[in-house]
């Protein structure tokens, strides 16, 4: 630790913290002109800011001057009409309101909840559709979840049939995503600084959309408040680019902010609580949900779902047939949730919807390109694909073996992946440098949740020069029957940059064979190490690994990239992180 210690001025203290990245609106990158509208008024998955009109979705782009900064000051709340006390607290409806100002002032477009019951914020169509294919999409909304299953007559402090999601959704990453959503908690009044916020890995799924994604259940002082998810398949399509989808849990979160041990004890607005606007709903819901819904009929309501959906699919029209999917998936919510549905059954029914899904995506996905794409493109595929090494001049030289230092700075990791990582890594560097020839002393790896770091204590600053013999063809090949070189002879000399006079005859086995002596010349490890370093990140395997900016894969978002041999900076680029240039 010492020696890490010795390059603390160049070198960040390996600790768990969080590197301090400036906010930044959401970036629009499309490879096509973008148009005037840029991400303003969408009013619904199925139509473009170009033919919308829609006057309650909230316009804003990253560069709006009217956008409401989350800073901005709520106004006073008003006295109630009938003398109860006004609250100072932030009420659910205030904290909607803020979030609603805080993604609008950073460029999201803010929507509507679906009109057809879904069990989350990720079934609305302005997720499940819009993050399918290349065009940018920069959404937020308020989406009442509807789970039967979760039915407790209001009794259950923390579980309800319709619970209210807060959903956004950014596409592409935007590259600093978990820094909005930070700020987004500020906005709330939640200083981060003084609530234990944690990153804690979720894998999450979805059989019946076909959908997955790895990132983190969000939880501040314990309690899960937020999912935060990047989504790699949808409609079992693989995406590109990847979108980012936060999920806030706003019962919880305004539970905790006013500190009631209760949903219904929430302050929805000034005068009026949660369970005055909601408890009978939780009640007489549940006992329809749990007790009297008629299975029969419902599971009539889910084969006529299921065919409407089939017809409209085959009439062209993927947004209605979605919908129809959306009824046919409540309706099982409902058999579900009243106990009819066994291990068997679940898995029939799973698979069905699960094909309707893919076909309303894949419909989806050849419509838009069949209007060529109104959005835009966000990406250019050809760019995504290989890492590749920074053109540079060494300005300095150095004459000892000195320290090389590799920190790679992720999002969460997962602990096991950390622990894999580390090891790995270190593997992979050993390697590395006994197969280029460079002379090295102990090696050592550190890692926590955001960075995995390895030390190689006095690297050499060259190559080891080495002199191979080459064996070519046999002599009766290689010369003719006047002893001159043969095409094979003088095809081995070009191979290996060498002339003819160099070659000489030795006996190998029962045959003679040409030879040669090349010497491959010595190159500063700095060149060696910028070649290498790409490939041998690329090579760390996790269990479960996934794809954001780019077609690398990784376990979490890599954000930054130190590569220190000394004082100079090792220079190249992988999975588009290139933090520091050659010095």
């Amino acid at each position: 630790m010492s020696l890490l210690l010795s390059s603390a001025s160049v070198l960040p203290a390996i600790t768990n913290s969080r590197p301090v990245f400036p906010s930044k609106p959401i970036p629009a990158r499309p490879s096509k002109p973008p148009s005037a509208r840029g991400f303003s008024v969408l009013a619904s998955a199925g139509n473009d800011a170009s033919t919308s009109s829609s006057s309650s979705a909230v316009a804003s782009t990253s560069s709006s001057s009217s956008a409401v900064a989350s800073s901005a000051p709520l106004p006073e709340p008003k006295l109630p009409e009938d003398g109860r006390k006004a609250s100072s607290i932030l009420t659910f409806q205030q904290a909607i309101q803020r979030l609603q100002e805080y993604w609008a002032s950073v460029g999201c477009s803010i929507m509507q909840c679906s009109n057809t019951e879904v069990g989350a914020g990720t079934m609305n169509p302005l997720t499940f559709l819009r993050v399918l294919g290349p065009e940018p999409w920069n959404v937020a909304y308020v989406e009442p979840s509807i789970r039967p299953d979760d039915s407790r007559y209001g009794d259950n402090p923390n579980r309800l049939q319709r619970h209210t999601q807060f959903q956004v959704i950014l596409k592409p990453d935007p590259g600093n995503s978990q820094d909005l959503f930070l700020g987004s908690l500020s906005a709330l009044g939640i200083n981060v600084n003084e609530h234990d916020i944690r990153f804690v890995e979720d894998n999450w799924e979805s059989p019946v959309l076909g959908a997955w994604g790895l990132g983190w259940e969000v939880w501040m002082d314990g309690m899960e408040i937020t999912q935060f998810t990047y989504f790699q398949q949808a409609g079992s399509l693989q995406l590109l680019p990847i979108s980012v989808e936060i999920t806030y849990g706003l019962e919880r979160i305004l539970m905790s902010l006013q500190g009631v041990d209760h949903f219904k004890k929430i302050q929805y607005a000034d005068g009026i609580t949660y369970g005055e606007l909601f408890l009978e709903n939780e009640k007489e819901m549940s006992s329809y949900y749990l007790e009297h819904a008629n299975v029969e009929h419902i599971q009539k309501h889910f084969e006529n779902f299921e065919e409407e959906a089939c017809s409209l699919l085959s009439l062209g029209l993927p947004i209605p047939a979605y919908d129809q999917l959306l009824k046919a998936s409540h309706a099982f919510n409902i058999l579900d949730s009243r106990g009819f549905v066994g291990v068997t059954e679940r898995a029939r029914y799973f698979g069905r919807m699960r094909s309707l899904a893919r076909q309303c995506a894949q419909l989806w996905v050849k419509t838009r390109e069949s209007l060529g794409h109104p959005l835009g493109i966000s990406y250019d595929a050809n760019s995504l694909i290989h890492p590749s090494v920074v053109e540079f001049d060494l300005k300095k030289e150095m004459e000892q073996p000195r320290l090389f230092v590799l920190e790679i700075g992720t999002e969460e990791l997962p602990p096991q992946d950390v622990v894999e990582a580390s090891g790995q890594l270190k593997a992979l560097v050993e390697q590395t440098l006994e197969k280029r020839r460079l002379s090295r002393g102990k090696v050592l790896t550190y890692g926590t949740p955001r960075r995995i770091v390895i030390c190689v204590e006095n690297l050499s600053i060259n190559q080891e020069e080495e002199e191979t013999e080459l064996r070519g063809p046999p002599v009766a090949k290689a010369f003719d029957q006047e002893g001159k070189p043969t095409k094979a002879a003088e095809g081995f000399c070009r191979k290996n940059s060498v002339s003819v006079d160099q070659l000489y005859k030795k006996i190998e086995g029962k045959t003679e064979y040409v030879f040669v002596r090349v010497k491959e010349s010595a190159r500063s490890a700095i060149e060696v190490l910028a070649e290498d370093l790409p490939s041998i990140i690329s090579n760390i395997t996790f269990p479960k690994s996934m794809r954001w900016n780019s077609n690398v894969v990784f376990s979490r978002p890599i954000r930054w990239i130190l590569a220190l041999h000394g004082d100079l900076v090792v220079p190249f680029i992988f999975a588009e992180v290139s933090r520091l240039s050659p010095q």
